[in-house]
């Protein structure tokens, strides 16, 4: 969906920066943000935003070259032959030119961001789909897809939230199509880096805050205090000429809901949810069908039985949030509630079946955390009176704690467990695997009897295939709906669905999609 806008003068946008920002040099007009300088077209305002490998100020000649005709950046007075603004906070100041750029499209819509560890995709889409049901016009922007009208845009590859630009781009396409509620996924690092920091959320849900992320946060504080950013903001939203919401819906059951009560004052409203009796939202009842969950949800003022498609005893909280945002938040009734919690027929990745006839379960899920993979083994073990078999690696440059964390976490719930590659990266794969079977050893794992290391996922997938027995369960965790695969620096076509799909038309010894290729492979 494309967008003509007309140039905007320089002086018009940095009014709205904070106090402190200096401008040098003439007024020019600005007909795009960017803060990458190879996006850079004739009248961008290019933004130097200090990075962890690599500092955007060494690309400002290369921008300028391109067409850049004003600099923002943090650095004293340079000399760059064009109007250059001096700020404080580059990320930030990144985010609230492109909402001026923009024209605030945030405050005129109702946005609903949904942050944690886990969750937050399948949250986001409940949430979506029940605003949807209500008769609403609604967008999202998750880490599967952005949804704007009818055009549904994929992100497939290792994303996390998108940069401000685009963030702002998106919302201002969903203003521009009518749109008039939309779903946000925040993640920690979106957070941290301030790409929502101008998206002037009225609601914030919160799934939980697990074990992930410590490479980059350092520690699980700095990791929650990221995540909690997102009811700093509430507080701190502009009106909005249809009123603000300001309401944090929080797990009463996760670690966090201490620390994110407590930040969430006055003027935000709270609403929790959980499975424990404390909580203002709750569920009762619950039933595992072979399609799916049903159960009943009480809340303040309303009770209602809701039926589910998707598998998985987690996705009652997540279909908790889901609620406190919409029935208790922009006012939904029970009975949209109830209908767009059962039109949701899945996510990609996501707990997905890929069934080609065969005598046992096969599933694809997104579970990359320690949490994540013991919620997806638990839903799993119910499904199943035979062995659950895991497929999973960690990624490499992550929490190296982690390795050995999810190790441990399959070897205490699935019954066999094969261990392979998942984004190495740059880092010996051969040494990941080595720290993970040694978390799997720690649960009395013996190699070669309840535990695998097959670097080649292809292979392990196939390994895990050829062990399953009639009712069995073989996973296939931590890659979801991603679409490819990073060994060293290059990104190579991957898809575990896609994968599953080709050893699965082997074993049956029918035609199928073939096993994509991996540096492995060779």
């Amino acid at each position: 969906m494309s967008r003509k806008l007309a140039a905007v003068p320089l002086s018009a946008l940095i009014q709205h920066l904070p106090e402190g920002s200096t401008h040098f040099g003439e007024d020019v007009n600005i007909s795009a943000i960017v803060q990458d300088s190879r996006l850079v077209t004739p009248g961008a305002l290019f933004v130097a935003v200090p990075g962890l490998n690599v500092d955007g100020h060494q690309f400002i000649p290369d921008a300028i070259e391109r067409g850049a005709v004003a600099v923002v950046g943090t650095k004293d007075l340079l000399e760059t032959g064009v109007p250059y603004v001096h700020v404080d906070h580059a990320p930030k100041a990144l985010a609230m030119l492109s909402a001026a750029f923009y024209d605030f499209p945030a405050r005129k819509l109702t946005v609903i961001g949904v942050t944690g560890t886990d969750g937050k995709t399948t949250t986001s889409n409940y949430i979506f789909q029940i605003l949807k049901a209500a008769g609403l016009k609604v967008g999202m922007i998750s880490t599967v897809n952005a949804v704007i009208g009818d055009q549904t845009t994929d992100t497939g590859f290792h994303v996390t939230t998108p940069e401000a630009p685009d963030v702002q781009r998106y919302l201002a396409q969903m203003a521009d199509a009518g749109v008039t509620h939309v779903v946000l996924e925040a993640t920690s690092h979106g957070l941290a880096q301030d790409r929502v920091a101008a998206c002037d959320f009225d609601i914030g849900v919160v799934t939980n805050i697990t074990h992930e992320h410590l490479d980059y946060h350092g520690s699980y504080q700095a990791y929650q205090e990221a995540k909690g950013r997102l009811f700093t903001y509430l507080g701190v939203a502009h009106s909005k000429p249809h009123g603000n919401i300001r309401l944090a819906v929080l797990n009463h059951d996760d670690q966090s809901y201490e620390y994110l009560e407590t930040l969430s004052q006055n003027p935000i409203q709270q609403i929790s949810y959980g499975l424990g009796l404390k909580a203002k939202i709750r569920a009762g009842g619950i039933t595992h069908l072979r399609g799916g969950l049903k159960f009943n949800i009480d809340g303040p003022n309303f009770s209602f039985d809701v039926k589910t498609r998707l598998l998985g005893g987690y996705n009652v909280s997540n279909i908790l949030a889901a609620v406190g945002a919409t029935v208790v938040g922009v006012g939904v009734d029970q009975n949209a509630a109830r209908a767009g919690i059962a039109a949701l027929e899945g996510i990609p990745g996501r707990m997905e079946p890929i069934d080609l006839g065969q005598n046992f379960l096969a599933i694809v899920d997104f579970a990359h955390t320690p949490n994540a993979l013991k919620r997806a083994l638990e839903a799993a073990r119910p499904m199943t009176k035979g062995k659950v078999i895991a497929v999973f690696g960690s990624a490499g440059l992550r929490d190296r704690e982690k390795r050995r964390l999810m190790a441990e976490v399959s070897g205490e719930l699935a019954d066999l467990t094969v261990l392979t590659a998942e984004d190495p990266r740059t880092e010996s794969l051969d040494e990941i695997l080595a720290e993970m079977a040694v978390g799997a050893e720690s649960k009395d794992g013996v190699e070669g009897e309840t535990f695998w290391r097959v670097p080649d996922r292809g292979d392990a997938i196939r390994l895990a295939l050829s062990m399953a027995q009639p009712g069995d369960v073989v996973m296939a965790c931590g890659k979801g709906h991603e679409q490819s695969m990073c060994f060293g620096e290059i990104e190579y076509p991957w898809d575990d669905r896609s994968a599953m799909r080709a050893a699965l038309s082997e074993y049956l010894g029918m035609e199928g999609p073939e096993m994509p290729e991996l540096p492995t492979s060779k």
